[in-house]
């Protein structure tokens, strides 16, 4: 899949491909599956989007939506093209978006409130500026899986102090469809040349993409669900269409 092929777009100067045959449904688009794969993580964000706007979360969760439908976009934008631009486009914004998480996660015991929020801003800043100067590869992965293996604390202590057995569900599908998002996105990576000798490929990544759209979902309503319960707001979790939603009750002084 690396090689080098001559497009709208013009040659791929990507540095990482995946298991799809560049170009094979249109000159535009040259990873089709992994482009299209995208759009349930948009959709997903904007219900949250909507859920946190209509019943007025706070704006962290707003913005934590918003930067799950940036991410989505900028793939988009990365797998459509493969041009190394646009994939600096998909990568910085993972790293913004965890610290995000961080913020979401950590802020509720954080003494000096104003502090953290400026000392993530900056670092999200700085790493921007460095990733498109440096042009980190597997530097970039051990950097993004660190920042994540910060969060699984947090996350962790979460779920056990919730008492919810629907918030639990949540987290546990949240810790489900990361698990085989990542088991498929694996295969596709060191299993290619053999799916490729396959009559149809599964395409592992766009699954990848697919469960991390309801990933990201997933841990935003269970994130909103416990800030709702420590700002005393009485949240439960109901459906709509299949689709889990946190629906809150604040007190009339609020």
């Amino acid at each position: 899949m690396a090689e080098s092929i001559s497009s709208f777009w013009g040659p791929v100067t990507s540095t990482k491909e995946c298991c799809e045959i560049n170009y094979a449904y249109s000159s535009y688009i040259a990873e089709f599956f992994n482009t299209i794969s995208n759009i349930p993580t948009i959709l997903l964000a904007l219900i949250g989007l909507i859920n946190a706007l209509r019943q007025r979360f706070e704006k962290r969760f707003s913005v934590l939506h918003v930067s799950n439908m940036t991410l989505a976009i900028g793939s988009m934008l990365y797998h459509a093209t493969l041009q190394h631009v646009q994939q600096q486009s998909d990568e910085t914004p993972m790293v913004w978006e965890v610290l995000l998480y961080m913020y979401i996660l950590y802020s509720p015991d954080w003494h000096y409130r104003s502090t953290m929020p400026i000392f993530l801003f900056v670092y999200g800043a700085l790493f921007a500026v460095a990733h498109s100067v440096f042009h980190f590869g597997i530097g970039f992965k051990v950097h993004y899986i660190i920042l994540i293996l910060l969060c699984v604390p947090r996350m962790y202590k979460y779920y056990i102090y919730t008492q919810d057995v629907s918030a639990k569900r949540l987290a546990k599908l949240f810790l489900g469809t990361f698990v085989l998002g990542s088991l498929f996105g694996f295969c596709d990576r060191v299993f290619c040349k053999e799916i490729s000798r396959w009559p149809i490929n599964p395409q592992g990544h766009a699954l990848w993409h697919v469960f991390m759209g309801f990933n990201s979902y997933f841990a935003n309503t269970f994130l909103m669900f416990c800030r709702a319960q420590q700002r005393g707001w009485s949240p439960k979790v109901v459906h709509l269409m299949g689709v889990p939603y946190v629906k809150i009750e604040k007190p009339k002084s609020q």
